[in-house]
């Protein structure tokens, strides 16, 4: 019979690197927690029609990478290849745009996306993300990208770099987009880079061919259009940032892969992940919610990778695999099938304190039971046996240092908090 493996493409994690992508996912909850953002638990797949307009017809992740299908009723479907637009359609289908503003969302879960399979990009990946919707404010875009700056710095990560800029507004744009395409018109660009160019000439700043690349190099930047008002959002963001010790560096061709950025846009890169080196992003989306079919109202949010951030705390050392982070505090043995179920009565006790603790399972022998413990990398042994539940007393041994103490059951709990 063949053997079962998990489809190409696909990211999985057991422990012990499972236990720091939970470790990732609950610093960037309790970062956007503590900011004010409330959990939101989305649909897995939308109408196909919801990423098409949403995400943008442009964009490579309509054009290529889209995980679509038809269902038993005839209606296309589309598994999320990202999160904003998912979190858009809840908010206008719950009518919380007429409630309190701005509405602050965090969500986290699988994403998908027919790419090339390679480190760090798969086509099942894990995603944390936050949106604040329903005001423009440049300290609302700061607090956005501060939430993901604490979590990357109590991660422990140094070797990233922030990268911002502006995307303007509506004014901003059009009177660009009109040089841009004057300029593209003179560029030796194959159909389909021609046609992408007309739906988004904004898109040929991200094209890594170094045939589209090297010719846009003197192409019109976003930045030297901006309307007095962009320019001064953009200013007082760079000035907040500079307030918050955040460093950044100014990226004038910047291109978010996800057509609906306006405004403040920015990237997380990390020096250790090579070409691919981006560890999340985000941005202002001024309009996205009105082509949706919602209020005309502002918002702005991030996307994390967790498999991202992981691959770089593994380039700065920060994951030690020989060490299970997640290693009991006590590890009981019992001697005997009597006293078994007195150590597991103990062990509930512990739990309940909250002391993470565990025992030997199962018919092994002492010198079976002395391996688990010792593979579990608990930091203390106790073995309990007939004399030791008479006495009321047991022998509590440091496992790294091999030292000893003599403590009461009744107390245990007391010797490890």
């Amino acid at each position: 019979m063949a053997k079962f493996q998990a489809p190409k493409g696909v990211s999985e994690y057991i422990a012990p690197t499972s236990i720091y992508f939970l470790q990732i996912r609950n610093v960037l909850t309790t970062e956007a927690e503590n900011s004010g953002y409330q959990l939101m638990e989305l649909a897995v797949f939308e109408d196909t029609e919801l990423f098409e307009r949403g995400v943008g017809q442009s964009t490579d992740v309509v054009r290529k990478e889209m995980y679509t299908f038809e269902d038993r009723g005839g209606r296309s479907i589309t598994l999320r290849p990202e999160g904003t637009a998912g979190v858009m359609r809840s908010v206008i289908e719950n009518n919380l745009d007429k409630g309190q503003l701005p509405v602050k969302a965090w969500y986290t879960g699988q994403y998908f996306r027919a790419e090339r399979p390679q480190k760090g990009r798969y086509r099942q990946f894990y995603q944390f993300g936050i949106e604040a919707i329903g005001l423009s404010d440049p300290e609302l875009d700061v607090e956005v990208i501060a939430i993901a700056d604490r979590a990357f710095k109590k991660l422990g990560l140094k070797n990233y770099t922030l990268e911002i800029t502006s995307l303007g507004d509506s004014e901003s744009r059009t009177a660009h987009r009109k040089d841009l395409l004057t300029y593209i018109k003179k560029l030796n660009l194959d159909a389909e880079t021609v046609e992408r160019a007309a739906l988004n000439p904004l898109r040929l700043f991200d094209d890594k061919r170094p045939e589209v690349s090297e010719q846009m190099k003197g192409a019109p930047k976003l930045l030297d259009y901006l309307t007095p008002a962009s320019k001064a959002n953009f200013e007082k963001v760079k000035i907040l940032l500079q307030e918050f010790g955040i460093d950044f560096k100014i990226n004038p061709n910047m291109v978010r892969g996800l057509d609906y950025y306006t405004g403040t846009t920015f990237e997380f890169t990390h020096q250790g992940l090579g070409a691919q080196s981006g560890i999340g992003g985000g941005g202002r989306y001024d309009g996205l919610m009105k082509e949706l079919g919602g209020a005309d109202l502002s918002g702005i949010g991030f996307g994390i990778g967790l498999d991202r951030v992981l691959l770089a705390m593994e380039a700065e050392s920060l994951i030690n695999l020989e060490v299970n982070p997640n290693s009991p505090k006590l590890f009981l043995i019992s001697l005997s099938d009597e006293t078994k179920s007195y150590v597991a009565k103990i062990l509930n006790e512990l739990r309940r304190e909250g002391i993470n603790a565990d025992m030997a399972y199962g018919d092994r022998a002492l010198k079976g039971s002395m391996k688990a413990a010792d593979k579990s990398g608990a930091e203390y042994l106790v073995v309990i046996g007939p004399d030791e539940i008479a006495s009321g007393k047991a022998t509590l041994k440091m496992m790294k240092s091999g030292q000893e103490k003599e403590v009461r059951l009744s107390a245990l709990k007391d010797e490890l908090k």
